[in-house]
């Protein structure tokens, strides 16, 4: 909604009461007037009038509706914070981009990121004061934060025209919002669109599914969400169908009852030979095995005569996800090397899944390691790390059939084939079914996660080192 205009053209300033006397300005009152400011135009402005008072503001740091704007932009410039500059521009975007969010004014947060592209900000100046600030804007360009601040604009561009990392955005997104130290509007924001991005990816493979086979190429209009090409149906069958004969949900939901009263030393063994089960390559089964043995044999000793309780099993699936995936957050782990070089990605994801399936709550931890790992490959060309690349597609698929609330379900539509009893039989027969989808009836708090500061009871009792990966999430 555009403000109100004056006689002359102008318009009007919002009435905020957060104009500073000089004798009380300082940094942090400066800020809060800048976000109360923004929050206040965002709500009654058009887009396009907010956009050009941001740009004022930020950009060319003159001309403002609002006189006292500039000068308290200018109260963080004089106290030379560099770090609270970038805070205080970081954070009016999220203002900005959750307000539009919610109007679906998704247009505008393209607009908003690409004002950063502004030929001033290269410019030199005569003026102190404006160097400084365009300086350290283009520092906040070459940023992590400003890399952060794109995923909210890159998925309204052409899938064609994206970087491939881009197609795993919703698990770049996890860990802005699972970080603490962001502020609210940014964790926030990131915590919404990777849940619209989930359903979206979601609903785009349950419809190119259903639809692939029942009208021609040329006449669908549903693409094939994933990179895997043509094999991508054929991948999802098999998943399903192997789902049917062969259900890991009610594996995990054995292994939950039969381990719940144990100690945590015999748990540890169990988890063990739960993870490793049905792992088709021997070769791989036995590395696993005796890389989880080590690793598990030490993890919190001092716990081994504890019997088993939810957080002790949460802090336990959060390391093994770790050891398969980083385990310091920034290189793959030994393990992720060893099984993807040489082996099926699809032996890594399902034993992931199964530790999912064990323990919801530390599905943000995994999508957050998952996250590290696409920024660690992000670097290179797409043609270079295709393996990679075809393990996030294979992860992202069997999550959105497993842990998601759609349902697929296979029909035999070759009523010859009834016996599928052994997986060469499967594989033979697969094209002769066709899958369907529909939602499911979930529990409202299985589909709703909790707020980004919320962790399972109990992990006071350990040290903090990952609370912030100890979110329940949305199914």
């Amino acid at each position: 909604m555009t403000g109100n205009k004056l006689v002359d053209g102008t318009q009007s300033q919002p009435s905020t009461s957060s104009s500073l006397s000089r004798s009380q300005r300082d940094v942090p009152r400066a800020q809060e007037a800048i976000y109360n400011y923004l929050l206040e135009i965002v709500k009654e402005w058009s887009p396009e009038d907010v956009l050009a008072e941001f740009k004022h503001l930020f950009i060319h740091h003159v001309n403002t509706i609002s006189s006292h704007t500039v000068p308290l932009l200018y109260e963080i410039v004089f106290a030379n914070q560099e770090q609270e500059f970038r805070n205080t521009l970081k954070r009016s975007c999220y203002i900005l981009i959750n307000n539009w969010d919610i109007t679906r004014s998704h247009r505008s947060i393209q607009q908003l990121i690409q004002l950063f592209n502004d030929p001033i900000l290269s410019r030199n100046t005569m003026s102190p004061t404006s160097q400084r600030l365009r300086s350290w804007i283009r520092a906040f360009i070459k940023s992590k934060d400003f890399q952060e601040l794109q995923l909210f604009a890159a998925r309204y561009e052409e899938r064609e025209h994206i970087h491939w990392s881009q197609r795993y955005a919703s698990y770049l997104l996890v860990p802005q919002y699972i970080d603490l130290k962001n502020p609210i509007e940014q964790r926030q924001a990131a915590r919404t669109l990777s849940k619209q991005l989930k359903d979206k990816f979601k609903f785009d493979l349950a419809m190119y599914t259903a639809r692939s086979e029942t009208t021609s190429p040329a006449k669908s209009t549903y693409k094939n969400p994933t990179a895997l090409g043509d094999e991508a149906l054929r991948l999802v069958k098999l998943i399903v169908a192997k789902r049917g004969m062969f259900s890991y949900n009610n594996f995990a939901n054995i292994f939950i009852n039969q381990t719940q009263h144990l100690p945590y030393s015999d748990f540890k063994k169990s988890l063990q030979k739960y993870l490793i089960f049905s792992v088709e390559h021997h070769d791989y089964a036995k590395a696993l095995k005796t890389q989880l043995a080590e690793k598990l044999a030490v993890l919190y000793t001092n716990r081994d005569h504890q019997v088993i309780d939810d957080a002790l099993l949460l802090r336990t699936c959060n390391r093994v996800i770790d050891y398969l995936t980083t385990e310091n957050q920034a290189e793959p782990a030994s393990l992720f090397i060893l099984l993807l070089s040489h082996g099926n990605p699809l032996t890594l994801v399902i034993v992931l899944l199964k530790i999912v399936l064990i323990c919801k709550y530390s599905r943000t931890h995994l999508e957050s390691r998952i996250a590290n790992l696409v920024s660690y490959y992000q670097e290179c060309p797409e043609e270079e790390c295709k393996w990679v690349i075809n393990f996030f597609e294979i992860f992202r698929v069997i999550m959105a059939i497993y842990t998601e609330n759609i349902e697929f379900n296979l029909v035999n539509m070759n009523p010859s084939e009834k016996n599928l009893s052994s997986e060469v039989k499967l594989n033979q027969a697969i094209d002769a079914y066709r899958i369907f989808s529909q939602p499911t009836q979930r529990l409202k708090s299985e589909q709703s996660s909790s707020e980004p500061d919320e962790v399972e009871p109990g992990l006071s009792e350990f040290d903090g080192t990952d609370s912030s990966s100890s979110m329940s999430t949305s199914g």
